[in-house]
């Protein structure tokens, strides 16, 4: 049977790190938390559990994932983020997976929660990620604040059973809030790459993003939340593109 090293990137993660460090005892052999020193009682709540602690200064959300996978002791690597869970399916799962291992890495649906509410429709379901691997073949890339796994070419992927279950947001002026903060840190990362906008650009990414997620995803079936999602999915995909032309406008100014 394979050990695998569980890796978590916290910072004032208290609200719900212990129902992640609760889920993936027993399941996990090695845990590891790269914590960028929380105020809150992240560290208290690692002490009540079997957890190696490293502190490092928050390199951004791709670099940080890399950083806390060098930082375990097995090459069998679950990652997650301290607002996190596995669900009971899940845990079978990873327990049937440890006794025969057959894939390099290995996808899982997320379920998030919204102000209380399980959505399970919209982009956010199954909202598909790869958080078990093994170490070397793959690493976190994508744009930050958007990060994921993406295995190394000819890497084959496997399916697990069960949710990832994630605790998003407590409420709607917490969701405004993160999307002006990501908006802010896509556009930043965008321009770095030199990739431009226009206003048709922004009018339109964001006008096609609000029509999938609402109505080709079904996202309406959630309700209220449902619509509230979808709409700061557009707001998002809107303020990303806008304030990435107000980059290249004061670069030109």
């Amino acid at each position: 049977m394979i050990k695998i090293s569980a890796v978590i990137i916290t910072y004032n993660e208290e609200e719900h790190l212990e129902k992640c460090l609760s889920s993936i005892s027993g399941i996990v052999d090695d845990i590891v938390v790269v914590d960028s020193f929380s105020s809150d009682r992240t560290i208290d709540i690692c002490k009540a559990f079997d957890v190696r602690v490293v502190t490092q200064s928050f390199l951004g959300y791709k670099e940080q994932k890399n950083f806390a996978i060098s930082q375990a002791k097995y090459d069998y690597i679950l990652s997650l983020d301290g607002d996190e869970a596995l669900s009971e399916r899940l845990q079978k799962s990873i327990l049937k997976v440890k006794s025969n291992w057959v894939y390099d890495g290995y996808y899982c649906s997320r379920l998030n929660n919204y102000c209380g509410q399980w959505i399970k429709h919209s982009d956010w379901y199954p909202d598909k990620k790869l958080r078990l691997f093994k170490k070397n073949k793959g690493e976190w890339k994508g744009i930050n604040p958007h990060d994921s796994y993406k295995l190394f070419n000819n890497s084959k992927s496997g399916k697990l059973k069960g949710d990832l279950l994630h605790w998003i947001y407590r409420d709607y002026d917490e969701h405004k809030q993160k999307v002006e903060t990501f908006s802010t840190i896509s556009a930043q990362a965008y321009f770095n790459l030199g990739i431009k906008s226009s206003i048709f650009k922004t009018l339109f990414r964001s006008s096609w993003a609000f029509f999938k997620a609402y109505f080709l995803r079904l996202g309406f079936l959630d309700g209220t939340n449902g619509w509230r999602i979808c709409k700061q999915t557009f707001n998002g995909t809107y303020l990303k593109y806008y304030k990435l032309r107000q980059h290249w406008n004061d670069t030109s100014s």
